[in-house]
C-alpha cells in the first residue's frame, strides 16, 4: 500500500514536467514553422511557370553566384528563365541583381553577358550591382530602379520567399519557380529558406533599407521607352493581363 502511494507521488510529480518539455516543444515547433508559413501566404498563387506567366515591364533575376566567372548552374538556369520569357515577349526589360562588391567579382556583369550571348539585346539589360540579398534586391528594385510590376525569376525554393519579400517593398509580383532535380544542392537551398524565412519576416516587418541606397537609376527607364501598360492590368487576372498586352492567353 506505502509502495502504491510513492509510485502515484513520483507519477505526479514527474508528469508535470513531462508536460511542460512537451508544450515547449510544440511551441517552439509553431514559432519555427510561422515565418515560413507567412512566405507561404503572401506568395499565395502567384508561382507560375514559364507558359502561364503574366506579362509585365520586367523580370528581375536574383543572382546566384559565380564559377571562374561565370553564372553557376542555378544562376544559368535563372538566365534561361528570363531570356525565355523575353524572347516570348512576356517581358521588355530584364534587372540582373547581384553581387559587385569587389573589383575581381562582377555578378551582374556576368549575368549581362550570359543573357546578351542568348539574344537579349544589352540595353534591355540593367544591372544592379548592390543586390546582396534577396531583400537588397526587392527593395532597391523598387526604390532605384523604380519597379513597380514585375516577374521574378529563381529556383522553386527561394521564389516564394522572393515574392514575399518583393511584395512587402511595394512591387506587384508574380514568380517564375525554376525546377531542379532534387540532389544534395537543393536540400542544401532548401534548407537555408528556414532560416532566410525567419530574416525575410524581420525585413518585411521593419522595411529596413539595403546596404546601400544611392541615387535613383534611370536605366530601365530607358529601356521601357514607347512601352505603355494598360490602364486595367492591375484589375486583370494575369491572362486577360496578357490578351490584353500583347493579344494572346496566358
Amino acid at each position: 500500500m506505502t509502495g502504491s502511494v510513492k509510485a502515484k507521488g513520483m507519477r505526479k510529480t514527474v508528469k508535470p514536467g513531462r508536460r511542460q518539455v512537451l508544450q515547449t516543444a510544440v511551441l517552439l515547433c509553431v514559432l519555427g514553422l510561422l515565418p515560413a508559413t507567412w512566405v507561404a501566404v503572401s506568395a499565395g498563387d502567384r508561382v507560375r511557370s514559364l507558359g502561364g506567366a503574366p506579362a509585365a515591364p520586367v523580370v528581375v533575376v536574383f543572382g546566384a553566384g559565380l564559377w571562374d566567372g561565370e553564372p553557376s548552374p542555378y544562376l544559368a538556369h535563372r538566365l534561361d528563365a528570363a531570356a525565355e520569357l523575353y524572347g516570348r515577349g512576356r517581358v521588355r526589360a530584364v534587372l540582373v541583381t547581384g553581387d559587385n562588391s569587389r573589383r575581381d567579382y562582377d555578378e551582374t556583369g556576368a549575368m549581362r553577358d550570359y543573357l546578351v550571348r542568348r539574344g537579349v539585346p544589352a540595353e534591355d539589360v540593367v544591372g544592379d550591382h548592390a543586390g546582396f540579398d534577396t531583400w537588397d534586391s526587392c527593395t532597391r528594385a523598387r526604390r532605384i530602379f523604380g519597379v513597380e510590376r514585375a516577374l521574378l525569376v529563381s529556383q522553386g525554393f527561394h521564389i516564394r520567399r522572393a515574392l514575399a519579400l518583393c511584395r512587402a517593398a511595394g512591387i506587384d509580383a508574380y514568380g517564375v519557380g525554376v525546377a531542379e532535380p532534387r540532389d544534395g544542392t537543393w536540400y542544401y537551398g532548401a534548407l537555408r529558406e528556414v532560416a532566410g524565412a525567419a530574416k525575410a519576416g524581420l525585413e518585411a516587418t521593419f522595411t529596413p533599407d539595403p546596404r546601400f541606397l544611392g541615387p535613383r537609376e534611370r536605366g530601365l527607364d530607358r529601356a521601357l521607352e514607347g512601352w505603355s501598360e494598360p490602364p486595367a492590368a492591375r484589375r486583370l487576372t494575369p491572362e486577360g493581363y496578357s490578351r490584353t498586352l500583347f493579344g494572346e492567353g496566358g
